[in-house]
């Protein structure tokens, strides 16, 4: 096996790059988590337990991690309306990535 030159790749064509793409912002890593710590979640509740986060923030990027396959969005037709949040199978693939991050937080917290 050869050593790699870098001047011949590019970071847009790794698996990396792509997955960055899909959760990288502000706000998805913490809407991911969430969903993997309660799996349904009405959006006025993710909005009160993430706290910071705007109503009009939360509610684009939500729409984009449901774009990108990650969120399934359920609407009950009832008044007032009802909407749930949860991980799809493709977002649970991103379980083990983010139980890492929360055993690395734990094993390094100052």
């Amino acid at each position: 096996m050869g050593t790699r030159c870098i001047a011949k790749e590019s970071l847009d064509t790794t698996g990396f790059s792509y997955t960055l793409s899909l959760i990288n912002g502000k706000y998805k890593m913490t809407i991911l988590y969430t969903l993997m710590e309660f799996e349904v979640v009405r959006f006025n509740e993710m909005k009160k337990y993430i706290g910071s986060i705007s109503y009009k923030t939360l509610s684009a990027t939500l729409k984009e991690l449901e774009a990108d396959g990650l969120v399934d969005r359920t609407e009950y037709p009832q008044i007032p309306p009802k909407v749930e949040y949860r991980l799809t199978e493709r977002g649970k693939s991103l379980i083990p990535i983010l139980d890492g991050m929360c055993e690395w937080g734990d094993n390094n917290r100052l």
